[in-house]
């Protein structure tokens, strides 16, 4: 299956992503807690790419219907030991 996910910020530090995949338009809400954007040493990125690139990394763990309806990406750190690395590399490479 492929998803195309787009990002849009609501409030300070929340987002709206929405996934378009074969079956519809899948919807979660993501919080990037700017201390969770400090440890992962991305300060100087905009935090749309890095939830971005946090669906994509997620989905390729799990599938995108089954994203929960809210994530906060200390979740995601706490759940992934590869997440940090993969999301440095992957940022830091586009």
């Amino acid at each position: 299956m492929s998803e195309q996910f787009s990002v849009e910020p609501v409030n300070e530090h929340q987002f709206v992503v929405r996934a378009t995949t074969d079956g519809g338009v899948i919807e979660s809400w993501f919080r990037a807690d700017p201390e969770v954007i400090e440890e992962l040493g991305l300060n100087d990125v905009d935090e749309v790419d890095i939830v971005k690139q946090t669906a994509v990394f997620l989905a390729e763990h799990q599938p995108v219907e089954d994203f929960p309806p809210m994530l906060d990406l200390v979740d995601v750190m706490a759940s992934y030991d590869d997440y940090a690395d993969r999301i440095r590399g992957q940022l830091r490479s586009s």
